[in-house]
């Protein structure tokens, strides 16, 4: 397996260790990223280093007990197996997590691929909406579950996470369906809501 590190430059090299470093550490890796600043697409380098380097990447990860997964379609490459980082994720971030999926579908059905874009104000409307977050949110649990949905490439804020405010801009990748499917999604909201919530199909 190194043998194939000892035939390529050191610039490649440093490219493929980054890369599985930041599949690791995020779980997917997406072909197009979004500008933290502008919100501008923009193509993502260790995408191509996953292509070009498919094979050596998947060896090396299958060591460690992962499975290094390429969806042409949503057009990303992912991590599964039990050696992934299972994330446990809070009450709080589940449910903000089912109101972006909601938003996102709504957007995309309704706006067209370049109009996946929410706020804080929309989530909150959407949460009110659903009976998902009937009462108000402190800063700490907004940081913390906006945080690990960045780290999981599901969204780009713009900017610092602490300066997100209730008008932001905040981008939600197609990635939020790989965390919760929409064949779970009705089930999930009858969970969390009151006992006759509103329909989220």
């Amino acid at each position: 397996m190194f043998s194939y590190l000892e035939e390529r430059t050191p610039a490649e090299v440093e490219a493929i260790r980054r890369t599985i470093q930041e599949l690791l550490r995020q779980t997917c890796i997406l072909q197009v990223k979004y500008d933290p600043v502008t919100l501008t697409a923009r193509d993502n380098g260790r995408y191509q280093v996953c292509l070009k380097h498919r094979e050596f990447i998947a060896d090396y990860l299958s060591v460690m007990g992962c499975e290094l997964v390429h969806d042409p379609q949503d057009h990303l490459f992912r991590i599964t197996g039990d050696g992934a980082a299972m994330e446990k994720m809070s009450l709080t971030t589940t449910k903000l997590l089912l109101l972006l999926k909601l938003i996102y579908r709504d957007k995309i059905m309704g706006e067209g691929l370049h109009a996946t874009v929410t706020t804080l104000a929309e989530i909150r409307e959407y949460g009110r909406n659903t009976g998902l977050l009937p009462g108000k949110l402190n800063a700490q649990d907004w940081q913390a579950a906006l945080n690990l949905m960045k780290t999981h490439q599901m969204i780009e804020l713009p900017g610092a996470i602490l300066n997100v405010e209730d008008q932001t801009p905040i981008y939600i990748y197609g990635t939020v369906n790989i965390f919760c499917s929409s064949l779970a999604i009705n089930e999930l909201c009858l969970l969390y809501t009151s006992p006759s919530p509103r329909d989220c199909s």
